[in-house]
């Protein structure tokens, strides 16, 4: 009977097409990702090549003032991209992947980012993560919505009733196909995944695979469930299209509009006015107290006596400090925010499948919110380093000749592994659970199933 019933399943030429379609759209985001990825590698290639250029051209020109050479040069420091991130984009294609900073007031260049053509911007970028997410349940539905009801409606249900003592079976052996199938293609998609995009085999690409076996067995058993309610065809795919569109679109606007308005970040704007009216506004003061402030941030510096009735680096660059320091308060409150936005997510998805899909598949690839957190919070210590690497030269006028510039290359900074096994699986075994025993207690509830 299986192998009747699979043969019958081929010979559709809707589960053909579709099957055809979904791989095609699957390939197309592989490729896309493997494009975005070029793009990200040629953006660090060329930062990196430009750096020493950049370097160079300044020395020749201020080689006589290191306080006014440093003004000028800037340093990269690259968010490393991972080979995943080819699968899920995320927001890695609007936040930047390198930051190039001088020793200069942090707050008003950590924010930077490259410039894209907007309406590119609205299109999107086809990823697999969307064809995973979106796509890969549509046809689920179209597959699965007719299970009992095909046979009714076309009148075969009883012959295959007579055929079997436990018809139950039978929708188990026709679910079993339609599995078989999708997986099927989610199989040959990662494996061209691992052919075309850089990607080690290791545990986030494991993770990866897990998600995507889980998230869709959620859907199947979503599925079986409302089959389970005997409804005819048309009510089966008006329920399960009605449960698409209330995952992927009602809850997470909803869920959106809710982060938004709990964790509103007015301190981003309150962080960039005190950072610039932190250092403009000393240029009027006194130059006494803006250096108290600076000798409290950094006692060891007390030692650089500031002098008198002449212009200072020592007192600029504190100028420029004294700016980050004044909207560090702010600052601090905006990305305590941010984080936790990205905490309440992670507890949401918990309960919508589709959000926690997105949300893992981006933490795991490294292109989400909280990777982006760690990546400026890294820039902000990199700055800081060289800060304390070059404020003694300054400070003491030292020979811009004299240091190596060429051993100022371009930095790198790696997220630390940010998934637990736990915290991926578990809200889809719940779920998973959850629906196939609510279809497994329909089909016992309702023993007459002609």
């Amino acid at each position: 009977m299986f192998i009747l019933q699979f043969k019958r399943f081929l010979r559709s030429g809707i589960a053909i097409i579709g099957l055809s379609l979904l791989l095609v759209a699957g390939v197309i985001s592989i490729l896309a990702g493997k494009q975005h990825l070029a793009k990200q590698a040629a953006t660090v290639a060329l930062t990196e090549q430009q750096q020493q250029q950049h370097i160079q051209r300044n020395l020749e020109f201020f080689n006589k003032d290191i306080g006014l050479l440093l003004y000028y040069l800037k340093f990269g420091i690259a968010n490393k991209t991972d080979g995943l991130n080819g699968l899920s984009i995320g927001q890695r294609d609007v936040n930047s992947a390198v930051q190039s900073i001088t020793i200069r007031g942090l707050e008003n260049q950590r924010y930077d980012t490259d410039l894209f053509n907007p309406a590119g911007l609205l299109a999107g970028n086809l990823d697999f993560n969307f064809v995973l997410i979106y796509l890969f349940p549509l046809l689920i539905i179209a597959f699965c919505y007719n299970l009992v009801s095909e046979e009714k409606e076309g009148g075969t249900w009883k012959l295959l009733h007579v055929q079997s003592s436990t018809p139950v079976k039978l929708i188990m052996q026709k679910l079993a196909i339609r599995m078989l199938a999708v997986y099927a293609v989610l199989g040959v998609l990662l494996l061209l995944s691992i052919i075309i995009l850089p990607i080690e085999l290791n545990s986030g690409f494991a993770a990866v695979t897990a998600i995507a076996v889980f998230y869709l067995l959620c859907w199947f058993a979503m599925s079986i469930w409302i089959v389970s309610l005997r409804k005819n065809s048309s009510v089966n795919a008006a329920g399960l299209l009605s449960i698409w569109i209330l995952l992927m679109f009602v809850l997470p606007g909803i869920v959106n509009n809710y982060l938004i308005r709990e964790y509103a970040v007015p301190e981003a704007m309150h962080t960039v006015v005190e950072q610039r009216e932190g250092y403009h506004e000393k240029w009027d003061m006194e130059k006494g107290p803006t250096m108290e402030k600076f000798w409290s941030h950094y006692p060891q510096f007390r030692k650089y006596p500031l002098p008198e009735g002449e212009f200072s680096w020592l007192w600029y660059y504190a100028m420029q400090q004294m700016g980050d320091d004044d909207a560090q308060e702010h600052s601090t409150e905006m990305y305590e925010k941010l984080w936790q936005r990205e905490r309440a997510s992670e507890r949401i998805g918990w309960f919508v499948p589709s959000l926690h899909a997105q949300q893992q598949f981006n933490t795991v690839a490294g292109s989400g919110l909280r990777n982006q957190l760690q990546f400026l919070d890294s820039t902000a210590k990199f700055h800081e380093r060289l800060r304390m690497q070059f404020y003694p030269l300054i400070f003491e006028n030292r020979d811009a000749k004299q240091l190596n510039w060429q051993g100022f290359s371009m930095e790198y900074f790696s997220g630390p592994p940010a998934f637990r096994w736990t915290t991926v699986l578990l809200p889809f075994l719940l779920m998973t659970g959850l629906f196939a025993a609510l279809g497994a207690w329909q089909f016992k509830k309702k023993t007459d199933i002609h």
